[in-house]
Protein backbone atom coordinates (compact mmCIF):
# COMPACT_ATOMS: atom_id res chain seq x y z
CA UNK A 1 0.00 0.00 0.00
CA UNK A 2 2.89 2.35 0.74
CA UNK A 3 4.24 1.62 -2.72
CA UNK A 4 1.01 2.81 -4.36
CA UNK A 5 0.97 5.92 -2.19
CA UNK A 6 4.50 6.78 -3.29
CA UNK A 7 3.67 6.17 -6.95
CA UNK A 8 0.64 8.45 -6.83
CA UNK A 9 2.63 11.06 -4.90
CA UNK A 10 5.27 11.11 -7.63
CA UNK A 11 2.61 11.35 -10.33
CA UNK A 12 1.02 14.29 -8.54
CA UNK A 13 4.39 16.03 -8.23
CA UNK A 14 5.03 15.64 -11.96
CA UNK A 15 1.52 16.92 -12.76
CA UNK A 16 2.06 19.91 -10.48
CA UNK A 17 5.33 20.79 -12.19
CA UNK A 18 3.67 20.73 -15.60
CA UNK A 19 0.43 22.36 -14.43
CA UNK A 20 1.84 25.17 -12.33
CA UNK A 21 4.75 25.91 -14.62
CA UNK A 22 4.68 27.73 -17.91
CA UNK A 23 4.29 24.54 -19.93
CA UNK A 24 0.49 24.54 -19.63
CA UNK A 25 0.23 28.07 -20.98
CA UNK A 26 2.69 27.41 -23.77
CA UNK A 27 0.95 24.22 -24.87
CA UNK A 28 -2.46 25.93 -24.83
CA UNK A 29 -1.10 28.70 -27.04
CA UNK A 30 0.43 26.16 -29.41
CA UNK A 31 -2.88 24.27 -29.55
CA UNK A 32 -4.71 27.46 -30.53
CA UNK A 33 -2.21 28.17 -33.30
CA UNK A 34 -2.47 24.63 -34.64
CA UNK A 35 -6.28 24.75 -34.49
CA UNK A 36 -6.41 27.87 -36.66
CA UNK A 37 -3.81 26.53 -39.09
CA UNK A 38 -5.75 23.30 -39.59
CA UNK A 39 -9.03 25.23 -39.87
CA UNK A 40 -7.56 27.40 -42.64
CA UNK A 41 -6.20 24.29 -44.36
CA UNK A 42 -9.61 22.62 -44.16
CA UNK A 43 -11.37 25.64 -45.68
CA UNK A 44 -8.81 25.88 -48.49
CA UNK A 45 -9.16 22.15 -49.22
CA UNK A 46 -12.96 22.41 -49.31
CA UNK A 47 -12.85 25.40 -51.67
CA UNK A 48 -10.41 23.60 -53.96
CA UNK A 49 -12.55 20.47 -53.89
CA UNK A 50 -15.77 22.24 -54.83
CA UNK A 51 -14.08 24.57 -57.34
CA UNK A 52 -12.56 21.60 -59.15
CA UNK A 53 -15.79 19.62 -59.54
CA UNK A 54 -16.54 18.62 -63.13
CA UNK A 55 -19.97 17.64 -64.36
CA UNK A 56 -19.67 14.22 -66.00
CA UNK A 57 -22.40 14.86 -68.58
CA UNK A 58 -21.27 18.24 -69.91
CA UNK A 59 -17.57 18.06 -69.06
CA UNK A 60 -17.75 21.50 -67.47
Amino acid sequence: MLRWALIFFLISIVAAVFGFGGIATASAGMAQILFYLFLIGFVVAMVMHFAGKVDNKTGV
